[in-house]
């Protein structure tokens, strides 16, 4: 497989349909990742637009690059987390921006790479870093915290209503030798379980492993600083399009969105989250728990 076919993006027709990208925009993909959807986009801003690419992964942009190279238009890919996102433009000296994207969560490439530690299907180092230049692992988090900071987290990010039995056998199991990879995690979270859950079609470490992610990239604070960033940056008309995963971003975006609806800001383009069709779906499998979102400025 190769690396383009590694991102293959979500709800991409209906990003584009609400994005409205066109000749001479200029447009932010603030989680470029591998470049599915940037590349999509590029093709209908030529000639005259520019696309600015961010991410905080470095070896995603990398790939964004290689991706992006053969346009004849502008392209700038930037290594920054989205929540830095008014910093940076200012910075880039863009001025207001026609589309701003946010495909949140993790990236197909990300989950591919078992040495990134993200993925319960693949035996990897206990990582989950999307910056790999910070110092906080999900090693750390599992080996470190208590039994209760534990039981907390899991409960918090993950929403899983087993997290007290999990943080015990954590913590268990930890006693004997560190917990360092992520096979053994995911199977002291199974045998946590109780025998009628360890045989569902969602993995039973799922929501574990999703706690784990959000805090160590600190990814919740991330999108709600960034979303209440996007007024200031869009011009009048412009849009922004936003891809949650799991309910506690759609909750965050919704929120966000419904507050500047209020205060006059923006005017909501989807009434309620857009999802993806049967076809998507049998190509596609990831986007199964994607909502789209959609608004644009007054």
């Amino acid at each position: 497989m190769g690396e383009k076919c590694l991102h293959n993006p979500v709800l991409l027709e209906e990003v584009l349909h609400f994005l409205n990208p066109a000749p001479g925009k200029i447009i932010i993909d603030a989680t470029v990742g591998g470049g599915g959807h940037a590349e999509e986009i590029v093709r209908r801003i030529c000639p005259g637009g520019t696309l600015i690419g961010m991410d905080r992964d470095s070896e995603s942009l990398r790939i964004a690059h290689e991706r992006l190279k053969g346009f004849q238009t502008t392209v700038k890919l930037v290594n920054k987390n989205f929540k830095d996102i008014k910093e940076t433009m200012l910075d880039l000296g863009t001025g207001e921006v026609d589309g701003i994207l946010f495909d949140l969560g993790i990236s197909s490439i990300q989950l591919e790479a078992k040495e990134r530690g993200f993925s319960i299907k693949h035996d990897g180092p206990l990582d989950m870093r999307m910056d790999r230049n910070q110092r906080l692992t999900a090693k750390d988090l599992v080996n470190k915290l208590s039994e209760t900071e534990l039981s907390s987290l899991i409960k918090e990010f993950g929403e899983e209503r087993f997290n007290k039995r999990i943080a015990w056998r954590i913590v268990t199991e930890r006693k004997k030798r560190p917990i360092e990879n992520t096979t053994e995690l995911a199977g002291i979270v199974s045998r946590s379980m109780p025998c009628g859950k360890r045989r569902q079609k969602i993995h039973p470490a799922t929501r574990t492993f999703q706690a784990l992610r959000i805090r160590v990239n600190s990814e919740l604070i991330a999108i709600e600083e960034a979303l209440n960033a996007v007024p200031d940056l869009l011009k009048p008309g412009g849009r922004v399009c936003v891809i949650s995963f799991h309910s506690l971003e759609d909750r965050i975006v919704k929120n966000v969105l419904k507050k500047f609806k209020s205060q006059g800001v923006f005017r909501i383009l989807t009434k309620k989250p857009v999802t993806a069709g049967v076809a998507e779906l049998s190509q596609n499998p990831r986007a199964r728990s994607s909502k789209l979102r959609a608004a644009a400025k007054i």
